[in-house]
């Protein structure tokens, strides 16, 4: 079927029905194209029928990732939005293997050509050259150490990078120079780097954020397939505050009628694994994501999506999102006001609202690069 279908209400089948350990249930046209094809999963198996292949039943599909090298010549990104929290991003991904169906950052894959849906977790852009990349702009006179987050959009510990090391490339380059670093992720492989971490911690630049978005593993498996369990976050976190890492806990995102009772369990887990401060983001569904998300709570939870759809709708005055900043990250209204209240009272019942701790930052000092294969004098 050609033709520019209306946003958020079309539903593209994926190949042979949905495929075992990933998030997405839809593979989304891209927005930005004038026309689309939307094939259906029907045709397709009647394709594979026909070249003597065996249709594959739900819930047991295959699909593997697919990394393309992304040829990007620079690394440290400006963050321009008023409500973020950090100046500057790092990003080793674009896209990422956990498949997290809410995932804010689903719908950058749009940009490339490719959709926010199964795509956005099955195809990775990988920043090979990142951690040269990295040194060379930290070496520019005119950078001065300020704090970067790593990464911003897409989680740079996401299983591939277990392989590619390209995080771990960045962090000796940080590591270093005493690059002040925010560290967030949802995957234990932060601990492969618990050496670097340790040391960039005794010079007081390094803050790890562990996501904790739910305790139940039924749960976290649906929406995050391809990502730590809940038990193993807060073994994370407790390895990382044994080895004297501040380690903060991210309950994000909070989702109305699905994971929102959670909070005061959550922040009382975290806090006995060692976190020291909390933070929590609602729900956020731009663009396209909107539709993933309504399939995705139909599929698992058909019993109360009506009412979980309502709730999130009186965060945003009726919407499913509200892209204003200020708005975006906290909503507005009851919901969002209880939502908020029932955070504050048990972040300080818990003792996870008197900060990191303060630690004496040692000075950044530029890393030395080669310049036609002669060391900097200066």
């Amino acid at each position: 079927m050609f033709g520019m279908p209306d946003p958020y209400e079309y539903r593209d089948a994926l190949p042979h029905g949905l495929y075992k350990g990933r998030g997405a249930g839809l593979n989304p046209g891209n927005r930005h194209e004038t026309v689309r094809l939307h094939v259906l999963g029907e045709h397709l198996d009647e394709v594979a029928a026909e070249r003597g292949e065996e249709a594959v039943t739900i819930g047991e599909g295959q699909t593997r990732t697919q990394v393309f090298p992304d040829k990007t010549r620079t690394l440290i990104n400006k963050v321009s939005s008023p409500d973020m929290p950090m100046g500057w991003t790092v990003n080793p991904y674009r896209g990422c293997e956990h498949g997290c169906v809410y995932c804010y950052a689903r719908p950058d894959h749009e940009r490339l050509g490719m959709s926010l849906g199964l795509d956005f977790e099955t195809k990775i852009m990988a920043k090979f050259d990142a951690p040269k990349i990295l040194r060379r702009e930290l070496a520019n006179p005119r950078w001065k150490g300020e704090g970067i987050m790593m990464a911003g959009v897409t989680d740079c510990y996401q299983p591939i990078e277990r392989e590619l090391r390209i995080t771990r490339g960045c962090l000796e380059v940080m590591a270093e120079c005493r690059q002040p670093v925010t560290i967030v992720t949802k995957n234990r492989l932060v601990l492969r780097d618990l050496d670097l971490l340790r040391e960039m911690a005794a010079c007081g630049v390094v803050t790890v954020g562990v996501s904790v978005t739910s305790l139940d593993a039924s749960l976290a498996l649906k929406m995050e397939p391809r990502a730590s369990s809940p038990s193993d976050r807060l073994h994370t976190i407790r390895e990382l505050a044994n080895a004297g890492v501040p380690v903060m806990a991210m309950v994000a995102p909070i989702v109305p009628g699905i994971t929102d009772h959670e909070t005061p369990m959550i922040l009382k887990a975290v806090a006995e694994a060692g976190a020291r401060s909390a933070g929590y983001v609602l729900l956020r569904l731009p663009y396209q994501l909107k539709d993933l998300y309504l399939d995705w709570l139909k599929r698992h939870f058909a019993g109360r999506a009506a009412h979980a759809e309502s709730l999130l709708r009186q965060t945003h005055d009726g919407a499913l999102y509200d892209a204003t900043p200020g708005k975006r990250r906290r909503g507005e209204g009851p919901i969002a006001e209880h939502i908020g209240r029932t955070f504050e009272v048990f972040k300080r019942r818990y003792g996870l609202d008197r900060g990191l701790g303060a630690r004496e930052r040692q000075p950044f000092r530029p890393p030395r690069v080669e310049a036609d294969g002669q060391m900097r004098l200066f």
